[in-house]
């Protein structure tokens, strides 16, 4: 080992030794304006930036099916300028002072964040109040048809024209039911995008981007009593939006085993193997992500010994947890080696799958996992971006900024049996989603019983 991998190694080792569980906190300062919009100051003067970040409590899970897409339309709507900024001014000011910014949408949520030097934040505060306030008159049906022939070029650079694109779209066509609000894409369909009227987008924009539903975070290096200042005289005059209720049905539940094939422009097949879980926060959460990290992540995990290095029929293989506001899976998905036949892989899981639910994960399998989610965990807060908007994550999923410790803590009480118990609890043979992705022409190469 190198003296350069060594010194790698060692502020690894360090960083983590030095934020144990139970020492991680952010100090912040959460209050409320009177239309509704929460505000959270978190000050950090280890650089001289600062950071606006904002979220908005709405994702394609509060769109209706045949209106798909808008609150992913919005995102690119909404730096399309406004009442007091010109088209594309947003960019132009924020870069032009060596900021950067950006947004994202998925199910859940929609946010956007900028990041400039500290004397910008008056700026920064004005610039997302007038598009929280005063988009709607500046929307135009040329502006909308503009970003819509934008969204729908993205979904064929993503989806259609992307090898594998289509999959995890058809694998939660089936995992939920048609009126379930993660039966669609975040990016909508492209019947729905060219469907969408500008009437239809202004009402969504009305029942969901009102301060009410929306955090504000600032952080970084900066005076708190000017910024409340700066908030109330942009913000405050906003008026509140309606009251929104999201959807939350029930949880969906598996019933059999659905099996199915795609053919594709790929050159290696691929297998998919969905559960119903849990949703974000559940109590067998934490547990789900061990074992996703134990079956898969790295050189030592299961299922790189047991198909990539002991038995070689598998470029990668990744098994994880993915939560949800209302609802989970866990999902693994395999590549296999050229021309190697999907069923030979589905055999193998099924052998690592089994030996985890009759054996319970070693000593060091769970050191390792939960090490390195912990690694993951302080190496994403160590910027001030990032920790702007776990602040927000936080507020929006448990109403409290500050679940840094409460999240961490979860991880390091987890057991083998944790792992063995939820591996049993959710890895049904007979309840799942079983998607096997080919070569066009290769149907025999799917993964068949």
């Amino acid at each position: 080992m190198n003296k350069k991998l060594n010194a790698t190694l060692l502020f690894v080792l360090i960083s983590l030794s030095t934020v144990a569980v139970g020492q991680i906190s952010v100090e912040n300062e959460m209050y409320k304006l009177d239309n509704g919009l929460t505000v959270i100051l978190h000050n950090d003067s280890s650089a001289p930036i600062v950071t606006v970040n904002i979220w908005y409590h709405t994702g394609s899970k509060d769109e209706k099916p045949g209106r798909t897409g808008f609150a992913h339309l919005f995102e690119h709507m909404l730096f399309q300028g406004s009442l007091n900024v010109g088209d594309d001014e947003h960019f132009i000011l924020i870069q032009g002072v060596g900021g950067s910014l950006n947004g994202s949408t998925n199910s859940d949520r929609t946010n956007y964040y900028e990041t400039t030097p500290s004397n910008y934040l008056e700026m920064l505060l004005w610039l997302e109040s007038d598009r929280m306030g005063w988009l709607l008159p500046a929307m135009t049906e040329k502006k909308l048809d503009n970003q819509r022939d934008v969204v729908k070029n993205e979904r064929r650079q993503s989806y259609e024209n992307r090898p594998y694109g289509l999959a995890w779209e058809n694998i939660y066509f089936k995992l939920y039911p048609e009126e379930h609000p993660y039966h669609w894409s975040t990016i909508g369909s492209m019947e729905d995008l060219s469907a969408a009227s500008l009437d239809d987008i202004k009402d969504f924009f009305q029942s969901y981007y009102g301060p009410n539903n929306a955090s504000l975070v600032i952080a970084g290096d900066f005076d708190s009593g000017q910024a409340k200042v700066w908030v109330e005289k942009y913000f405050g005059e906003i008026p509140s939006g309606p009251e929104v209720v999201h959807p939350n049905p029930d949880m969906p539940v598996l019933t059999e085993e659905v099996r199915f094939m795609m053919e594709d422009k790929v050159q290696l097949p691929r297998i998919y193997f969905v559960w119903n879980s849990v949703s974000r926060f559940d109590e067998d959460e934490a547990a789900l992500d061990v074992l996703g990290e134990v079956l898969s992540s790295g050189k030592n995990s299961r299922f790189y010994r047991a198909m990539i290095y002991d038995n070689p029929i598998a470029q990668d293989a990744a098994a994880f947890q993915f939560s949800r506001e209302i609802a989970g899976s866990f999902e693994m998905e395999i590549t296999a080696t050229p021309e190697t036949n999907l069923s030979v892989i589905e055999k193998v899981v099924w052998e690592e799958v089994e030996k985890i639910q009759n054996e319970l994960p070693t000593e060091r399998e769970m050191r390792r996992a939960i090490n390195s989610i912990e690694a993951s965990f302080v190496f994403g807060i160590q910027s001030i971006g990032r920790k702007a908007d776990r602040l927000n994550s936080y507020y929006t999923w448990t109403g409290v900024p500050d679940g840094f410790e409460k999240d961490l803590s979860r991880f390091s009480n987890v057991t083998a049996e944790d792992v063995q118990r939820v591996a049993n609890k959710y890895l049904d043979k007979n309840n799942l989603i079983i998607l096997s992705v080919v070569p066009e022409g290769k149907p025999e190469l799917q993964a068949s019983k």
